[in-house]
């Protein structure tokens, strides 16, 4: 991987795990008025949203790699894995229990994760995903820095 490449993979997550919060018109809410709102489910409903997040987590880690080394058929398989089409087995009686801000942003990174795919397979134009790639995250850093889960007692 040469430099620039480096150095902008580096900033480009430096930038992101030094954020708190994110202050946009596009923001359901802001951190500093709000605080983080707890999200009560129980220990299953949970297990399931934060291995979804997880899911989002290794998908950008399988995208950084592929990127840098040219890999666009696992580059795109990666972004579509986090995908709408991907995405089963979240337990129904969810559905009531995540705010609709949460939801939101859920909806948003997941077609963002399916237009990355396919922008990724026709493209294959690194700088065009890590912008979308770097946009994308605008979501995961919005919801940790809006919401965090407790389970039922």
């Amino acid at each position: 991987m040469n430099k620039i490449n480096t150095l902008v993979i580096s900033t480009l997550f430096i930038s992101f795990l030094g954020m708190t919060s994110i202050a946009s018109a596009n923001d359901p809410v802001t951190t500093k008025e709000k605080g983080r709102e707890a999200i009560i489910l129980t220990e299953k409903e949970r297990h399931a949203v934060l291995t979804e997040m997880r899911g989002f987590l290794e998908s950008v880690q399988t995208i950084v790699v592929g990127l840098s080394k040219n890999d666009w058929e696992s580059t795109s398989k990666a972004a579509r894995k986090s995908g709408m089409v991907e995405q089963t087995g979240m337990p129904k009686s969810l559905g009531k229990k995540l705010p609709k801000a949460f939801k939101i942003l859920g909806q948003k990174t997941h077609k963002a994760f399916d237009q990355l795919a396919l922008d990724i397979k026709d493209m294959e134009d690194k700088q065009q995903a890590l912008e979308q790639l770097g946009s994308l995250m605008k979501n995961c850093v919005s919801c940790h820095a809006l919401f965090k889960f407790e389970t039922e007692k």
